[in-house]
Formats: C-alpha cells, structure tokens, sequence
C-alpha cells in the first residue's frame, strides 16, 4: 500500500509559507500542482527530507570589488551551513555592490546611491518569488546595510540583519595614530598643498586599508551597523567587531556571530515575531 504523501512529508512547523512553492502534502491538488518546483529543486540538489523543511532568504551582497563585503562569499557558506544543522534550507540572494570610496569623482557615483534600492527589490525578489519563511540579511558597504534591511520591513518578514565586520587600522611608518579611508583624503589634500610628494602619497595608498571590512571610523557603514544593532534588528554587539585579522582571514569571532544570528532567527521563526514587531517607533 502506497503511503499518503501527507505521511510521507510531514511539515515542519517552521514552514509557515513556503509549502506555496514546494507543495501542501495536505493537499493532493496542490501538492500535484507543485511537481514541476519540487524536479527542478531536486536537479538543484533537494532530497525528499528537503521539502518538509523552512526555506530562509540569505540575502549576500557580494563582490570581488571591494573590501567591505568581499568575504560574503565565505560568512553566506557558513550561514548556510548553520541553517542546514537547524534543519532548515537556504536560499542564497546576491546582489549587486557599489562602493562610495572606489566610484565617487567619475561617473560611477551615479549608480551609489540608486543601488541601495535595487538591493532591497533583489532581496525582495528573491524572498517572494520562493515564499520563504524567513529572511536573514548580511551587510557592510554603506549602501547594502540599508539595502539588506529594507525588504525586511518593507514586507513585514521574519528576519535579522548581521554585519559583515569594520576594516582594520591601517600601520604607516612614521605615522603615530591607525591610519584609515579618511586618511587617504587627507594625503590627497596635503598632495594638492605641496605638503607631501608622491611617493609619501602612494605609502598612505598603500597602507591605509590593511584588509577587509568596511571603512574603519565611524563612517557611514560602521554608523548604520549600529543604527541595526539600536534598532534590535542586529544583536548586540555583532556591529563592533572586525571582518578579519591580520592575515585577513575571517575572525573566530565573526564565524561565532554567524552562528549565533542563525539561532536567533530560528527563535524568532519559532515565536513568529517579525520585523515590525521589532522596528516600532519606540525602537526609533
């Protein structure tokens, strides 16, 4: 005797909305209906065990590019891996990337500013086209923290912000403070006074940006961070870190954020509290 299908995928009861997409086991119709969905994630790497659990939106603003999020690459991987042990699936949602300090004096800044927004419609693209059940968004150049965020309120979802770690100080022999991106403006106008030459120039060029992670200094990146952890829809402590250590390699501590933000979204998914329960105007 051929065993129910309602049996044989028993939900789980995180998956408050993503049966949509996968299939209702309750619903022989529906659960028909969503056959082609369920072979073309099967071809994606879905077992039958896959389609009973919760789908979470990892919203990974990465690029090569730029310092502020090129380990996203490595923090997604590892999110993905802490929500598989939860016993849910992820689903990864890059997006594009702009920075201010490499585009800003040609052209390119045009698209800074526009591309927060069209961050946010990829996040949301990506959350509704495959009804997850929630969403969890990772950020660090000045325009994907906010970018990372707003779909969260924008569609009410169940979600947590986790930013990707400040850049380290920079060392310069000769200079007595950490350097940092303002201290590249900085040269470039003692440069334009005659204060320095070039070759002083290209020593701060090359010193001030160690590694990865968002400009160090209470810049625009490193302000929103702690703007999301004020707000709650960050945990504390999570926008103070660095993104990587003196070999730029991800810190420990970073990799424990990552998990620690997975088992916070779970709680969340677990007593149903969304971003706007969050994001209140008393939080404001």
């Amino acid at each position: 005797m051929v065993e129910p299908v309602s049996k044989r995928f028993r939900l789980s009861k995180l998956k408050t909305r993503s049966q949509i997409l996968t299939g209702d086991p309750d619903e022989v119709s529906h659960w028909v209906k969503r056959t082609g969905a369920r072979a073309h994630l099967r071809a994606a790497g879905f077992e039958d065990e896959d389609f009973k659990k919760p789908i979470v939106t990892v919203a990974c603003p990465y690029s090569n590019a730029l310092p502020c999020n090129n380990k996203f690459r490595l923090l997604g991987d590892l999110i993905v891996q802490e929500i598989e042990k939860r016993g849910g699936k992820a689903f990864l949602c890059e997006t594009p990337v702009v920075s201010d300090g490499q585009t800003m004096g040609f052209s390119g800044m045009r698209y800074s500013l526009i591309s927060r927004d069209w961050i946010a419609d990829c996040v949301e693209i990506m959350h509704e086209a495959y009804a997850a059940d929630a969403v969890l968004s990772l950020g660090a150049c000045d325009k994907t923290v906010p970018g990372v965020v707003m779909p969260l309120a924008r569609l009410n979802a169940i979600g947590l912000f986790l930013y990707g770690g400040t850049i380290l100080p920079g060392h310069c022999e000769g200079y007595d403070k950490g350097l940092d991106g303002g201290s590249i403006k900085e040269a470039i106008g003692k440069f334009g006074r005659g204060m320095i030459d070039i070759e002083e120039l290209h020593r701060v060029e090359r010193c001030a940006l160690p590694g990865s992670g968002s400009c160090g200094g209470m810049f625009t990146a490193n302000t929103m961070s702690s703007v999301m952890a004020a707000l709650g829809i960050a945990l504390p402590e999570t926008a103070s870190a660095p993104a990587v250590d003196r070999e730029n390699k991800v810190t420990s501590i970073k990799e424990e954020h990552c998990k620690l933000v997975v088992e916070a979204l779970f709680n969340l998914m677990e007593t149903k509290i969304t971003a706007r329960d969050i994001l209140t105007r008393k939080a404001v």
